[in-house]
């Protein structure tokens, strides 16, 4: 699984506050990508619940 984050990125936090392992939020939200895999379900949901899409998951 590959996980990004787009410029649109508006670092609201929701993404962090689903799943601080996986995402941190500054200027905006960064991937710790070897956090990824053990916590698909979670980024999945960080991914859905972004309000503006700017979560992508391959």
């Amino acid at each position: 699984m590959k996980v990004s984050v787009e410029d649109s990125c508006i670092a609201c936090g929701a993404c962090e506050s689903i799943c601080e392992v996986v995402f941190t939020v500054s200027d905006k939200a960064e991937v710790n990508a070897a956090n990824v895999e053990a916590n698909a379900a979670g980024v999945k949901e960080a991914a859905e619940s972004c309000p503006v899409g700017a979560i992508v998951v391959e």
